[in-house]
């Protein structure tokens, strides 16, 4: 996991071959004005932009992906997230969906942290997280990075 300021991002751009072009792109955005909606970047490279209520702790939902790397980017309101290891989770809740490329868990985060506008997490395979806790709308951006 990484967690990071978007004026930060160029220092990420050697950890996968993909993040220099994820993270140019978003560089090449109005966040502020971006529309909710999917947008397909390249091949290995789409992003979906949300404007949702955060949920309370207990409501979020606790999950991985095995085939995709999620940078989120908080682009307005706070967002609090959970996070732990993969391999310190031992109760799925439910089966690997391969069409969404998600497996849920009914474990707990081993820690939560909080983002604020600008801020980015970025998840791997290993990380199970639980994003969208917080009040009021949440505004966010998800870039989905093929591994």
């Amino acid at each position: 996991m990484i967690i990071d300021s978007l004026e930060n991002a160029d220092k990420y751009s050697s950890v996968h071959p993909s993040f220099a072009k994820a993270f140019e792109w978003l560089k090449g955005q109005d966040l502020a004005a971006i529309e909710v909606g999917k947008y397909d970047i390249d091949e290995n490279l789409k992003a979906a932009v949300s404007n949702k209520d955060g949920v309370a702790e207990d409501a979020a939902k606790f999950e991985c992906h095995n085939n995709f790397i999620d940078i989120q980017v908080c682009i307005s309101a706070r967002e609090k997230m959970g996070w732990t290891t993969r391999s310190a989770c031992t109760n799925p809740a439910g089966e690997y969906n391969p069409e969404k490329d998600v497996l849920f868990f009914n474990d707990k985060p081993g820690m939560y942290f909080e983002l604020q506008s600008n801020q980015f997490a970025v998840f791997f395979p290993e990380d199970v997280h639980a994003p969208m806790i917080g009040e009021g709308a949440i505004k966010k951006l998800v870039i989905k990075v093929r591994k």
